[in-house]
């Protein structure tokens, strides 16, 4: 009656504390005391940890609450749940059915103005990204004697689109072959054979990609030899090289080296992936998974030590095998010993000072999965690009070496404990993102041809680049259920604040980057292959599935956008006129 209020602030909010988000913005409408409320910052703090699930331990209590620390954008509680809630590409708008068979890869065009997919049925098809997407061309390989195509990557400037796919040879022996593709006018502008066909190829930059070739050594021993190739084969001078070896690495236990990607060390100015306040006390202590020593200089010379005495202990084994004494060793035992004996002795230094520095911003990491204990790819394989080698230029097998450097050493090695089934990189190209399927803790793997049995929930790592180091807790909620010998690859996309992934059970999966939060399921009616955000609009997201299809889904924000913007038809005079009568 006297026009006070009839309920003290603090009342008011632990009230609220009881509604959930839908009708603390409703009661936020009653009133301007209650209007302000329903707006305080601890209030949603609360809502935000209760409806997301987030564990309480993520942030410390001693944060103000009027800034949420784990975005850099964030500025307050109200619009981080907001942000969360509303722009999530979740909402399906349109589902592409031009495919035949399954649709196993999609990738955008640095623009977001195109974007491609392989498939099953051997086709390449390039799509316009529009408010309506539409089909712009499609290249079927079947003439070429393709089986299907598994990848594509666009340039950085969009022109050239490296398209990878399996390509059946004599004696039905399959191997992999890249394809170039102008996109001027569609036309293929070269091929270069990829082995094994899940190397798959990337560019290294505008005019050159990477491929690979594999040369068996022995039964459980190979060569992998990675080569830089010009995309333009057609070159007018003989003196001109197409084509450069890059790297030459030994295998074993039957590994071989696929999935080849490039990080470019220049982004790393500029991180869009903030640490929680713990992580950041405590990078210095995260755990690092490398099979060298921590002091490069050591690991160094430790190799340089040990390589005389690898070489005699080689010596001494042939010799003794010579004079009939056999170590008591089966054939693939004795193999990988002499194998891992010729390593030792034949194998170039690591390259020192890997981590980027002021003067090394312009050097390129080649990333890719291998392995030293089994044939399913377990470690992640990082191999610095210098400058110099960035050109097809020069001797076509690369430097000269001399005799005790006949294979080049990995600069770095993460071992996952797991099948790795699918990378990505952020976009600043500092963070990557691995879906891994665990082995057992304490497997012992006696047999490299019998790889230990893996876990059905796929885990999402994160490794920090710059420092080498896993910076966030797994992310888990999506299954695999494939075995080993028939396990695939699910490719992921990174965008600046979301993380998706395909999966087995028939859903595409999104996740928010700061949070390590699970924010929606996707679904498809089979096993979704290939993830797809935009590069220039994270709220637009594509999924491709076994099903056939490719499923486009952008978020409720976008959606109002779109409708808001759409032209309103106009009531005609006269019908007003009537309504007025009537």
């Amino acid at each position: 009656a006297g026009g006070g209020p009839l309920l003290p602030d603090s009342v008011l909010y632990e009230i609220f504390l009881y509604l959930d988000h839908v009708d603390v913005l409703s009661v936020g409408l009653v009133c301007q005391q209650w209007h302000a409320v329903a707006r305080d910052e601890f209030l949603w703090k609360e809502l935000f940890y209760r409806y997301y699930r987030i564990s309480r331990e993520l942030l410390p209590s001693t944060y103000a609450p009027v800034l949420c620390p784990c975005t850099a954008a964030a500025v307050s509680w109200y619009d981080e749940f907001q942000r969360l809630y509303d722009t999530i590409p979740c909402v399906e708008v349109q589902a592409l059915k031009e495919h035949n068979d399954q649709v196993l890869h999609l990738s955008f065009s640095h623009s977001g103005c195109l974007f491609a997919s392989c498939s099953k049925d051997c086709t390449v098809k390039i799509w316009s990204n529009e408010l309506d997407i539409s089909l712009q061309h499609s290249s079927n390989m079947r003439p070429y004697n393709w089986s299907y195509t598994q990848f594509s990557q666009f340039n950085s400037d969009d022109s050239l689109l490296l398209v990878s796919g399996v390509f059946v040879g004599p004696h039905n022996s399959s191997s992999g072959e890249i394809a170039v593709i102008s996109m001027e006018n569609f036309t293929l502008l070269s091929r270069v054979r990829n082995k094994p066909y899940d190397v798959f190829g990337c560019w290294l930059n505008e005019t050159n990609l990477i491929s690979g070739n594999l040369h068996r050594i022995g039964r459980i021993t190979s060569c992998s030899v990675l080569w830089l190739n010009n995309a333009f084969q057609g070159i007018e001078s003989e003196n001109v090289n197409v084509v450069k070896r890059l790297f030459k690495i030994q295998n074993l236990n039957a590994s071989t080296i696929r999935t080849v990607m490039v990080a470019d060390c220049s982004r790393y100015d500029c991180p869009d992936l903030l640490l929680d306040y713990e992580e950041q006390l405590a990078a210095s202590s995260c755990p690092v998974f490398d099979l060298g020593s921590d002091s490069e200089e050591e690991e160094a010379r430790a190799k340089q030590a040990s390589a005389p005495a690898a070489g005699a202990g080689l010596q001494q084994l042939f010799g003794d095998l010579l004079e009939g004494v056999r170590p008591e060793l089966s054939e693939a035992e004795l193999e990988s010993r002499v194998a891992e004996l010729f390593l030792r002795s034949r194998t170039k230094p690591p390259e020192q000072g890997l981590l980027p520095t002021d003067s090394s911003t312009k050097a390129k990491y080649l990333i890719f999965t291998t392995g030293c204990l089994t044939y399913s790819p377990h470690q992640i394989g990082i191999k610095r690009i210098l400058p110099h080698q960035m050109t097809t230029a020069g001797p076509v097998l690369g430097e000269e070496r001399r005799s005790d450097e006949f294979f080049d050493s990995l600069d770095h090695v993460i071992d996952i404990h797991g099948h790795i089934i699918g990378m990505g990189l952020s976009p600043d190209h500092r963070y990557l993102y691995v879906n891994s399927r665990a082995w057992p803790r304490d497997c012992v793997i006696s047999d490299p041809m019998q790889p230990p049995p893996i876990a059905e929930e796929i885990d999402l790592h994160v490794f920090d680049l710059k420092t080498m180091k896993e910076v966030k807790r797994a992310l888990r909620a999506h299954r695999a259920y494939t075995p080993n010998e028939e396990c695939f690859f699910i490719f992921l996309d990174v965008s600046r604040d979301f993380v998706a992934s395909g999966a087995e059970d028939r859903h595409g999966y999104i996740w928010d980057r700061h949070y390590n939060i699970c924010l929606a399921k996707l679904q498809h009616d089979n096993v979704v292959n290939s993830v797809a955000f935009s590069p220039v609009e994270q709220e637009l997201l594509l999924t491709a599935s076994d099903d056939s299809t490719i499923k486009v889904w952008r978020s409720p924000r976008t959606l109002r956008r779109q409708q808001a913007s759409r032209p309103q038809p106009r009531k005609l005079l006269f019908s007003w006129l009537m309504n007025q009568k009537s």
